[in-house]
């Protein structure tokens, strides 16, 4: 193998950048040429690339974002699309392709693995956490810490004024994010989209913490448990209590990267290279108690990562 090239597609993740670094370096020390694909797989499919050497990489691990940019490609649903996304790569003479995003990224990759034939490497790099085979995911500790930042504030306003406030947090499809920010956060109330949840029962809690003295609380709710307005709502008018709604929004996916995320990068990105260089044709890299292991790429999309229930009772024990 002389050429391998990357990619960062879907949403962005903070660490992503470090990820990339990583991946150049490892691989320019291993005596191989890299490729810079722009625009994720919308750029792949148009061609839009560059040589990427150490110094482009420079002075990038502490940003957020990512430098090659990432785009949503629909064209990348399609069989044409992925063909012809297999057929950029050969022509640049790519022979091993890393990838770094979501499970949305790495079914893309294995589409393309099937259509060219050329081995893929997927890095796990998303603020949701909701990648199988590994137990967390590049930015997911950055945007648990920024969300917790804005909590912090929140609450102190929310003891002054005596309020409820509900925090909408990122998380369409799953809760870690929200169960993450909330255990630490010390919310009264998580919502999430893996639990079902009774909004009078709800209220009633609420109304029974202030006749024991509470004074203030926070919920914070995953963006896909629900409406997030239409449940501020339902709780003034049940509690007769005071509730503002903050949605964080996209606030989280920005920022420089935590000590963790950029660490996770670091070996992430550097993995994928030495799997490459060690035959593995469809894998992704990922961590599990506390070390980095090879999962099937199909895996990491299929199977559906299961939720930590028992720190989701925890939480709840200890906001009484």
């Amino acid at each position: 193998m002389k050429k391998i090239g990357v990619v960062t597609a879907g949403g962005d993740a903070p660490g992503m950048n470090a990820a990339i670094r990583a991946v150049v370096r490892s691989a320019i020390y291993n005596g191989l040429e890299v490729e810079g694909f722009d625009r994720g797989y919308e750029g792949l499919i148009k061609g839009q690339s560059r040589h990427m050497g150490p110094r482009s990489v420079s002075g990038i691990i502490n940003l957020g974002g990512s430098i090659l940019k990432t785009v949503r490609c629909e064209k990348m649903r399609t069989p044409d699309g992925v063909e012809k996304a297999g057929e950029v790569l050969k022509g640049k003479n790519v022979e091993g392709f890393i990838t770094i995003g979501g499970d949305g990224t790495f079914r893309g990759a294995c589409e393309i693995h099937r259509a060219s034939g050329i081995p893929v490497i997927g890095v796990p790099a998303t603020i949701d956490n909701d990648v199988a085979g590994t137990d967390t995911t590049i930015g997911f500790d950055t945007a648990v810490n920024t969300a917790l930042w804005a909590i912090d504030k929140i609450r102190d306003t929310a003891i002054s004024h005596e309020r409820i406030f509900v925090v909408e947090v990122m998380g369409r499809n799953r809760g870690f994010l929200a169960l993450e920010v909330g255990f630490a956060g010390g919310a009264e109330v998580i919502l999430i989209p893996e639990v079902k949840f009774d909004l009078d029962k709800i209220c009633q809690r609420l109304k029974g913490a202030r006749k024991d003295g509470k004074t203030s609380e926070i919920i914070v709710m995953a963006e896909g448990a629900g409406n997030s307005r239409e449940v501020t709502e339902f709780i003034a008018e049940k509690t007769g209590f005071q509730v503002r709604l903050t949605a964080l929004g996209y606030i989280q996916r920005g920022g420089p990267p935590t000590a963790c995320s950029r660490a996770l990068a670091c070996q992430f990105g550097h993995h994928a290279v030495e799997s490459l260089l060690d035959g593995e044709k469809k894998r992704m890299v990922g961590i599990r108690g506390g070390k980095v292991v090879s999962v099937d790429l199909e895996y990491s999309w299929k199977k559906r990562k299961e939720l930590d229930l028992d720190r989701y009772k925890l939480a709840e024990i200890l906001s009484l």
